[in-house]
């Protein structure tokens, strides 16, 4: 039985994600929002989202984004608007599978009134362990730009120790750096230590900073206080890779005239076909199983 996908948004990586979903056999993909690029590129058509015949769909791929409250959606490759009405997914049938990146109340709501299949990709453990590599990557190319020393020998402290920071902690101890972890889990730090690095109880992090060249976080929370970040010294880097608004208190590491950026979307930036493989993968995946995977 022929099955219907449509891709509403998205940024570089998803043409690498539409080139990848066209190897589905007996599928029929609706590509909308992508009007700035060449047809030829994608090789399908493009369709007008006013065109788009709803209640046949049996797939919908939303931006890494998602939408907004409202719904509407990111299009990086149109200047044309497209808002995901609650009566545009009343229309879908149910069991429909919505794939973002992310969900939000919105998305849950509209979801869960309409019977459909929600799925944050980016909350599944083998999505997000496979994007942790290009932002390792990422994370290791912002600080050979923005320094002036080398990455080995220098010291690197990074926060949280999850599947981002314990990928980021182990590219930069692999360069040669002297890499310390902070996390709030005993069992985590125990992990920390049996793999050579220097572990440090969250709390004590400011005790730390004073002999930091480059600060990484990866914890979606208020960590990176005023109380670390004023003990750094005036040469130190932060990068912030926990998702918007980031963990850092960004004014007042401009205050001290020390360099913080929140490094958004680096799966996408560094390597978007990679990033774009990674998500088409587990999404051929489900249309195939007609079924959710387990992680």
């Amino acid at each position: 039985m022929n099955q219907h996908i449509a891709v509403i948004g998205g940024d570089a990586r998803y043409l690498e994600l539409i080139h990848q979903l066209q190897t589905l056999n007996d599928t029929t993909i609706y590509i909308i929002g992508f009007d700035k690029i060449n047809q030829g590129f994608t090789g399908l058509k493009q369709v007008e989202f006013s065109d788009l015949e709803v209640d046949q769909l049996d797939a919908v791929v939303l931006p890494i984004t998602g939408t907004d409250e409202n719904g509407n959606v990111e299009t990086v490759f149109s200047d044309h608007t497209i808002q995901l009405t609650e009566d545009w997914f009343s229309q879908l049938r149910k069991n429909t599978m919505i794939f973002t990146g992310i969900a939000n109340d919105y998305l849950e709501k509209v979801s869960a009134h309409g019977n459909l299949s929600l799925i944050p990709l980016l909350d599944r453990d083998d999505v997000a362990i496979y994007n942790s590599i290009p932002t390792a990557e990422g994370t290791i190319m912002m600080a050979i730009e923005h320094t002036d020393y080398t990455i080995h020998d220098s010291r690197v402290i990074v926060t949280g120790f999850g599947r981002v920071g314990h990928t980021v902690s182990n590219k930069f101890s692999a360069l040669g750096a002297k890499v310390s972890v902070a996390s709030n889990s005993i069992k985590e730090l125990a992990r920390i230590t049996e793999m050579g690095l220097e572990a440090i109880p969250l709390k004590d992090l400011h005790y730390y900073t004073h002999r930091c060249d480059i600060l990484i976080n990866t914890i979606p929370a208020h960590v990176i206080t005023k109380k670390s970040i004023q003990h750094l010294p005036t040469h130190a880097l932060i990068y912030d890779l926990a998702s918007k608004p980031g963990g850092t208190d960004f004014d007042y590491a401009e205050q001290r005239g020390i360099k913080a950026i929140l490094a958004k979307s680096l799966p996408g930036v560094v390597a978007p076909k990679t990033a774009g493989k990674i998500i088409a993968d587990v999404i051929i995946q489900f249309m195939e199983d007609g079924k959710e995977l387990t992680v």
